[in-house]
């Protein structure tokens, strides 16, 4: 076929355009549905529990994930900061993925059990009485706010519709296990979760 009829007929060209982009899109991505490391969780990772669930929303509804990133890459100054690179599998829970794009902050994928509850409560109290030159807002609000758990059998249903393992018994004891907490408190148990199911973490 030559360049000149290509370029004269417009409809041709654009459905060979369509056709080229679809063949090499879906050689990208059908194989991605076929490979376990990519669908399986990985050896020991649990579902949220109900607190570290309503956490994961407090962290959301703050905007954390705008300058903390939670994928660390597999390069050496990566590695060696963070722990070990981040891997499909410890995702597969996460509805939204929250893996981020920028880090004004930096990555927390590995932040699960690194510091005490006290030194996060502080930190996220008043960022500066930890790190003098952070530059991270206070959130002092979150020891005031109090969570119902009305919504959380909610989410949990919801999430179990795709996929996530949750019991009967994890979704009826929901609103008892988040009732009275503090948004503080659910922040720290989903920050202190992040990351434990890789044991190699350095």
């Amino acid at each position: 076929m030559k360049h000149e009829i290509l370029e004269k007929n417009i409809g041709l060209m654009a459905l060979l355009m369509v056709l080229a982009v679809s063949v090499g899109g879906l050689t990208q991505i059908v194989p991605l549905f076929f490979q376990d490391v990519v669908n399986e969780p990985v050896a020991g990772l649990k579902p949220y529990t109900a607190l570290q669930l309503e956490g994961r929303d407090v962290y959301i509804k703050e905007g954390c994930v705008g300058c903390h990133s939670q994928m660390i890459r597999p390069f050496r100054a990566e590695t060696e900061r963070y722990g070990h690179y981040s891997v499909a599998g410890e995702s597969v829970y996460d509805h939204p993925f929250l893996w981020g794009s920028k880090r004004t902050g930096p990555d927390l994928a590995r932040v699960g059990g690194r510091y005490s509850d006290e030194w996060h409560r502080a930190h996220l109290y008043n960022p500066r009485n930890v790190v003098p030159e952070s530059k991270m807002p206070a959130y002092p609000w979150l020891v005031e706010n109090t969570l119902d758990g009305q919504d959380t059998p909610k989410k949990m249903q919801a999430l179990r519709t795709l996929g996530v393992p949750y019991t009967d018994e994890d979704i009826q004891g929901a609103t008892d296990a988040v009732k009275g907490k503090s948004e503080m408190d659910a922040m720290v148990a989903y920050l202190q979760v992040l990351g434990i199911a890789v044991k190699n973490k350095r």
